[in-house]
């Protein structure tokens, strides 16, 4: 295929893309009133920090529950 016909593929697959994300962006604000009417609201999804927060505090649950279960095994080991 000559380079002509290259560029244009490309360039048309990034038209539909940005056309793609386009339509989207417009119509998330409709989706989101239809489904307000129809009493099918979603939950907006969380934030990148809220995410992170979540995950640090899993974390430290899981950090917590090893050294209690090391306190537990070492003080079972200490009265053996």
């Amino acid at each position: 295929m000559n380079k002509h016909f290259e560029d244009a593929w490309y360039y048309m697959r990034r038209a539909g893309t940005h056309l793609g994300a386009g339509l989207r962006e417009e119509l998330t604000p409709v989706e989101r009133r239809v489904q307000a009417w129809t009493g099918r609201d979603v939950e907006p999804e969380p934030s990148r920090s809220e995410r992170v927060k979540e995950n640090v505090r899993e974390v430290e649950q899981k950090a917590q529950r090893r050294a209690k279960g090391a306190v537990r095994d070492a003080r079972e080991r200490i009265e053996s």
